[in-house]
C-alpha cells in the first residue's frame, strides 16, 4: 500500500535531493544564495584560438583573394556522339518535347524486375568508372566521351542524350552549376566540386 508523503517531510528526508541542495534547508526554508548552473559552453582551446588567429592573418594578407575562384563559364561543347544503330532508343529520342510521367500504377513481374536490376548494375559500374576520371586538367567532355563509350559497349543507350534536346551522354555539374551541367572543354581545377549524373537505358528500362 502506498502512502503520500507531505511536501514538508519530503524535504527533510535524508534521501531527498532537496535536503542536500544549496537552495533548501530541512523543513523547506529556502536559502538566499541562488542556485548557479555552470555553463556547458566549451571554452576555446589554444588550438582553436591559433586556427582563428591564422585565418585572420591570411585574410589580412590577401588570403581571401588567393583562394577566390573565377565564376564558372561555359566553354566549347563538342559535337553529339553517335550511338550504334542496333542499340534500342528510348521513346523520347528524336522528339522535341519532354515525355510526360505515366500516371498509371506499374506492377512489375519477375522478368521486368531482373531487367531493372541489370540496368541498375550497369549504371552503378559506369558511375564508379566516371569518378576515376575526375582529375585536374581533365575536362568534363573527356568524362562524357569515356562514359558514352562504356555505355554503348554494354549495349545500352545513354539516357541523357537527346532528352529534351540535351546534347550529351552524361550530366556534369561543376561548382555553382547546381545540376544538369553540359560537359564542355573547361579544364577541371584542383578543389573543384563536381557532380556526375549517369543514366542508362537497357532492356527497355531506365536506371540512374
Amino acid at each position: 500500500m502506498a502512502a503520500r508523503v507531505p511536501a514538508a517531510e519530503l524535504n527533510q528526508h535524508p534521501s531527498s535531493p532537496f535536503a542536500a541542495s544549496r537552495c533548501y534547508r530541512p523543513g523547506g526554508a529556502a536559502l538566499h544564495a541562488p542556485l548557479r548552473v555552470p555553463s556547458r559552453t566549451p571554452r576555446r582551446t589554444e588550438e582553436s584560438k591559433r586556427i582563428i588567429r591564422r585565418a585572420a592573418e591570411e585574410q589580412g594578407a590577401g588570403g581571401a583573394r588567393r583562394w577566390r575562384r573565377e565564376p564558372l563559364r561555359r566553354e566549347a561543347v563538342s559535337a553529339r556522339l553517335r550511338v550504334p544503330d542496333h542499340i534500342p532508343r528510348p521513346p523520347y529520342v528524336g522528339a522535341d518535347a519532354i515525355p510526360s510521367v505515366c500516371p498509371d500504377r506499374q506492377v512489375h513481374d519477375g522478368e521486368s524486375v531482373m531487367r531493372m536490376l541489370d540496368a541498375c548494375e550497369l549504371a552503378a559500374r559506369v558511375l564508379q568508372y566516371a569518378g576515376t576520371l575526375v582529375k585536374p586538367a581533365g575536362t568534363t567532355d573527356d568524362i562524357d566521351r569515356a562514359v558514352h563509350q562504356m555505355i554503348v559497349d554494354a549495349g545500352a543507350y545513354p539516357s541523357p542524350l537527346g532528352y529534351g534536346g540535351f546534347p550529351k551522354s552524361v550530366c556534369t555539374s561543376v561548382n555553382e552549376c547546381t545540376c544538369h551541367g553540359i560537359p564542355d572543354s573547361r579544364e577541371l581545377q584542383d578543389g573543384d566540386i563536381i557532380n556526375i549524373d549517369v543514366t542508362v537505358y537497357l532492356n527497355v528500362c531506365t536506371a540512374c
